[in-house]
């Protein structure tokens, strides 16, 4: 099977989980309301996502000891699949957290093997044009959501739109893409220390990112709008996402891309925490997406190509970089809210891109530069 083949089918598994964990935010009042229940019994499905990352990363290396890169893109399409669809029809409560919870195990298996099997020169390349196609799903879900629901039939009924590409991933032959191969690296250490630091890049990277897609929404409400337009307006970030990621990492001298999204992303956040008028917070969220959108690719890519340890491993440890950072990092943006205003404990992603600036430095050129290479840098490199 082709390297095209693959980038489709990963493109098309991500677009899908895209969908179901955008529309998992937008569907909580919605199952409250359906299922008469308290909306704070619900808020755990927020994280159901990194649950799975947490087991997914736990029993990934011995599971693609079993399994090839196709199987578990097949099971995880299938489960995410049984997940969507038991969000949209359950009747009960207890129904729905197993949907929320096959989503956030589903997806985890796809984010699993996303990096192994877009691996090589281009692989933070590759990895941004899947995931701009999965923002494009993203901003669509919730605007579906309150589409659906506004001509009388439960928005969640939307989740269903996901569910037969998945299916259809799910019976399709899987990819025989192959990790690459171990390469020559010290032992000890040295290693331990590289993997550690590739790891923590990781979770700052999605860790900034989910400070806003979860507060973006609670940031425009702040600055005095009302519930329906400040969630219309925060599709803001979510576009730039999809702008940054179909843009691809940039080049910029010796500048790692890191460092040029990252500033990006630092602009955009001065606008969302100093200004108070929503539609320059907004334009600070487009910008925000734009900066942030090549951080995630560059850094797994980065850890999965790492010498040293095998490339499920790595992928694993990749896993538990995002589900760790989705459970701390936003948490922590609610906690400094509680002590003071909003916007103002927005600022907490400024200190994270900076550390992620200093931990990028100590980066090899084979990690955060060959990784996030472009298509013709890889056509270079096979003339030369």
């Amino acid at each position: 099977m082709s390297a095209r083949s693959d980038q489709f089918q990963i493109g098309a598994a991500l677009s899908s989980l895209g969908f179901l964990l955008a529309g998992l935010g937008a569907c909580i009042a919605i199952l409250a309301r359906d299922l008469d229940e308290p909306t704070g019994r619900l808020a755990l499905l927020s994280s159901a996502f990194a649950v799975g990352l947490f087991i997914v990363a736990a029993v990934g290396p011995a599971l693609l000891r079993s399994w090839s890169i196709g199987i578990v893109l097949r099971v995880g399409s299938l489960i995410c699949a049984a997940g969507g669809a038991l969000l949209a029809l359950a009747p009960v409560y207890a129904v729905v957290v197993v949907g929320g919870l096959c989503v956030g195990l589903g997806g985890a298996l796809l984010v699993l093997v996303a990096p192994l099997m877009l691996h090589g020169a281009t692989a933070a390349a590759q990895l941004s044009r899947v995931n701009a196609v999965a923002s494009a799903a993203g901003i669509l879900a919730p605007l579906t959501i309150g589409l659906i629901d506004a001509l009388g039939i439960t928005g969640r009924a939307a989740m269903l739109i996901a569910v037969p590409p998945l299916l259809v991933l799910a019976t399709l032959k899987g990819s025989d893409s192959v990790p690459p191969l171990l390469s020559e690296a010290p032992s000890g250490h040295a290693v331990g220390r590289a993997v550690g630091l590739g790891w923590l890049r990781v979770v700052l990277a999605v860790g900034v990112e989910f400070c806003f897609v979860v507060w973006a929404v609670a940031r425009l409400v702040d600055s005095g709008l009302a519930l329906a337009i400040a969630a219309l307006l925060g599709t803001s970030f979510p576009i730039g996402m999809a702008i940054g990621r179909a843009i691809g990492p940039v080049h910029w001298r010796s500048v790692s891309p890191v460092v040029v999204g990252g500033s990006l992303a630092i602009l955009g956040t001065l606008l969302v925490s100093l200004l108070n008028a929503p539609s320059l917070i907004a334009i600070g969220l487009v910008i925000a997406g734009v900066g942030v959108a090549p951080l995630y690719p560059v850094t797994i890519a980065a850890l999965v190509a790492m010498p040293g340890l095998s490339p499920t491993r790595l992928a694993a440890l990749g896993a538990l970089a995002s589900g760790t950072a989705i459970l701390i990092t936003p948490a922590a943006l609610a906690a400094l809210a509680r002590v003071m205003d909003l916007r103002l404990a927005y600022l907490i992603t400024i200190p994270l891109l900076l550390a992620l600036f200093a931990l990028s430095r100590t980066a090899t050129p084979s990690q955060l530069s060959s990784a996030s290479a472009s298509p013709r840098d890889e056509v270079r490199s096979r003339r030369l």
